[in-house]
């Protein structure tokens, strides 16, 4: 959930099942990076395996959160991932300098709290953000949202807190700098969820190599480093063949960088 589309884990993925990349991100007037169009569906065996909701201007909250959920509880229903990476990129919310959305805090983490209802491993990171004081902002408010943290409106102080927080009277809130006219129609918004379906339904099944639990530690044997062969752990003859170091590796003296 990025202002840009996520073009290079798309294109590791690209010629696998093994992974689905979804994105939801601004397309069109040569916007960075120009890829991510509804045409780029992956290849081979990767095929239908990239989804990709490209977006206009102003798109706001209510749009947001019907775009997302409705295309992810397809996702999260076909292909039947057997854990998340979620991307949170800071530059969507309305009052960034490079984004041209109108998402509030709330309908940014909605989204969040949304992939948490599906009760698989979730893995959240961060991602763009290019006004300083809301990307702290929303990062801390959907880390709380992951532990179900309720947060009070006003940001406490600390040292940072007179420097970047004036701008919305030290709140936990986004406040729209300017106005962005939402571009996103009704019928462009139900277009392009009828050619995500679409491509969807190609996918018959979850992908074909399945992922494992990882066993558990009680169950993984443990043995003694030092029943292990001297030479299997260090190698060479005596075990220690490859340890040795060069007489001239090191020198005394304030130009030697090792010290």
């Amino acid at each position: 959930i990025d202002i840009h589309h996520g073009d290079g884990v798309e294109e590791a993925f690209y010629l696998t099942d093994r992974v689905m990349t979804v994105s939801f991100h601004k397309f069109g007037d040569m916007f960075f990076p120009g890829t991510g169009g509804l045409d780029q569906v992956g290849g081979a065996a990767g095929k239908y395996y990239s989804v990709n909701v490209p977006l206009h201007d102003g798109m706001d909250d209510d749009a947001f959160r019907g775009m997302f959920k409705t295309t992810m509880t397809q996702v999260m229903d076909v292909y039947q991932p057997g854990a998340v990476v979620l991307q949170c990129g800071a530059d969507s919310l309305a009052a960034d300098r490079l984004g041209c959305f109108n998402l509030s805090l709330d309908g940014h983490a909605d989204c969040v709290k949304f992939m948490k209802t599906f009760k698989v491993p979730l893995l959240v990171t961060g991602g763009g953000g290019y006004t300083k004081s809301n990307v702290a902002r929303c990062w801390t408010y959907e880390t709380a949202a992951l532990l179900e943290i309720e947060l009070d409106e006003n940001i406490p102080e600390h040292d940072f807190y007179y420097e970047y927080y004036a701008d919305v009277e030290y709140k936990m809130k986004v406040v729209p700098t300017n106005y962005i006219e939402n571009l996103n129609t009704k019928s462009y918004l139900a277009e392009i969820q009828k050619k995500v379906t679409e491509n969807l339904r190609h996918l018959e099944h979850a992908p074909s190599v399945h992922m494992h639990e990882v066993p558990p530690d009680s169950i993984i044997p443990e043995f003694d480093e030092d029943d292990l062969n001297c030479d299997e752990r260090n190698g060479g003859v005596t075990g220690g063949d490859r340890q040795i170091a060069r007489h001239d590796e090191f020198y005394d003296g304030d130009a030697d960088q090792d010290r």
